[in-house]
């Protein structure tokens, strides 16, 4: 996980703010992870950033946590409802 994050912080050229292109490649990395069923946990990627040095705003912290959180939910969704549609009961 330390290597995705040490990605992001590569990707981000103003780390008081973060641009469109940012986001979406931020949300790839994520995705990337949730496929492989690799878990993460928020509040370790937060502190993370916190720690890291480069990342002095807080905002594009935040944001990073949010789109690692909405990344996450989003997956668990969809894995939930491809478990209830692989149901061959026929319930």
């Amino acid at each position: 996980m330390i290597i995705k994050l040490n990605e992001i912080t590569a990707i981000v050229e103003d780390k008081s703010k973060l641009a469109e292109s940012e986001i979406d490649e931020i949300k790839l990395i994520f995705k990337g992870l949730v496929e492989k069923n690799e878990r993460y946990d928020l509040d370790e990627i937060e502190f993370w950033f916190e720690n890291e040095g480069n990342w002095t705003t807080r905002e594009p912290r935040i944001r990073i946590v949010n789109l690692a959180n909405y990344v996450q939910d989003k997956y668990q969704q969809t894995a939930h409802l491809r478990i209830i549609s692989d149901d061959d009961c026929g319930c």
